[in-house]
């Protein structure tokens, strides 16, 4: 039986949390921004039982309608101008916050008009690399710098957020990024509300006006489909839980030559290369290695991006029924790379392109936090023996989280 959940904003809708009537806000919002009965956060905050007057929207990456791919630069103003929120007499502008550069990024203090709250309500999906959480910090420390309160909206985190499930360790110094902007564990196990409060108290931000309305009913233990919150896509490539249960080990392949299913209706489930045979690929994975997992050797062609209108081998990932709490997705993608590494016979490459506006380092080591994954993946170093090496970290980071955590175990 599923069990009850209430977002921070199905909390807003019925009236709890802070009085926002006649208040003027800032809104950062996407699609997934969503009650349990799909009514969109612009008209929650507008409607009768909340009576906030939206003044400003903000999208994070992929824009405020989600239809932009990934780096893909959003002009300040794209989306949907129609879609304000009732009663409006015109629709609020609509500011981008993923341009060409990383200072777009950040919300200048004139992109609130004169706010006195910033509201954000982004889906995460529990993992570093995924942009929305560290969207969410960026604009908070701006608005509490500029004098506005800040209310995070929080949902669960759809991987679930016990210790056993956090994985990989953090950032090395000087490795950060927009896809690692504070030092945290790859699959983090926090919710956004838990994880912009961490982030900000430790880089000494003043949180006095920071407020988070908790969901009501989640724990740690419960992921997404334990629960009866919809999953709404949250950004192109993210559109099943299958997806975003795979995405903390498969997203490492953004920083290599191997498709990562771009371009298909699986993202990140299928993956491969023109090079690679699935059935070896397979053979050569450890059973240990893909807890909860099922492979399946396919060919697939991408209709965009990497090997776009090309044929390719490879597999494709599939969530046993019943185990998803087993899946390790790091732990897997690091055996994929490390087998896929050795049966190329030198056609495996690191990617070399700029990758989220940081061009003086290959990207894989933006995504692993410092150049040792891809040094341990050429010197054939298996999934376990990075397991154990990675262990330390992530133990410091579960004692760093501990403090911040909103909800029981």
């Amino acid at each position: 039986m599923l069990k009850p959940v209430r977002t921070g904003l199905d909390r807003l809708a019925a009236g709890e949390g802070p009085a926002l009537r006649d208040v003027p806000i800032a809104l950062l919002c996407h699609p997934a921004s969503v009650t349990r009965e799909l009514v969109h956060a612009r008209d929650v905050v507008a409607s009768r039982s909340v009576g906030a007057r939206v003044v400003s929207l903000l999208g994070p990456e992929h824009g405020i309608d989600a239809a932009a791919q990934d780096m893909e630069p959003v002009d300040t103003g794209a989306g949907d101008a129609k879609a304000a929120p009732v009663g409006l007499e015109r629709a609020p502008p609509v500011y981008s916050l993923y341009g060409d550069s990383f200072e777009s990024l950040r919300p200048t203090p004139e992109m609130f008009h004169g706010a006195a709250w910033l509201l954000c309500d982004l889906q995460d999906v529990g993992s570093r690399y995924y942009t929305y959480v560290w969207t969410a910090a960026m604009a908070a420390e701006v608005a509490l710098r500029a004098g506005l309160r800040v209310l995070l909206l929080d949902r669960p985190n759809p991987l679930g957020g016990t210790e056993d499930a956090v994985e990989g360790g953090g950032i090395e110094r000087g490795q950060e990024s927009f896809v690692g902007y504070h030092d945290v564990a790859v699959r983090h196990g926090m919710t956004l509300g838990e994880l912009v409060t961490m982030t900000l108290r430790e880089r000494g931000v003043a949180c006095e006006r920071l407020e988070v309305l908790r969901c009501a009913g989640w724990r740690r233990g419960l992921a997404l489909d334990d629960t009866d919150v919809p999953w709404v896509m949250p950004s192109p490539n993210m559109p099943t839980l299958d997806t975003a249960t795979v995405y903390p080990g498969q997203c490492l392949l953004e920083g290599t030559n191997l498709s990562e299913g771009r371009g298909t209706t699986r993202p990140f489930e299928l993956f491969g290369a023109p090079w690679l045979n699935g059935q070896a690929l397979a053979r050569a994975l450890a059973p240990e290695d893909v807890p909860g997992l099922a492979l399946r050797p396919a060919r697939f062609r991408p209709m965009f991006q990497k090997h776009g209108g090309e044929t390719c081998g490879g597999l494709q990932l599939h969530v046993r029924a019943g185990e998803r709490a087993r899946v390790r997705s790091l732990r897997t993608s690091w055996a994929i790379l490390s087998a896929c590494w050795a049966l190329s016979a030198g056609a495996m490459r690191w990617r070399t392109e700029p990758y989220e506006f940081v061009a003086d380092r290959p990207a894989v080591d933006l995504l692993a936090g410092g150049a040792w994954l891809r040094a341990a993946i050429e010197s054939g170093a298996r999934a376990d023996a990075l397991t154990r090496a990675q262990e330390p970290s992530r133990r410091a980071f579960l004692s760093r989280r501990r403090p911040h955590l909103l909800y029981p175990g």
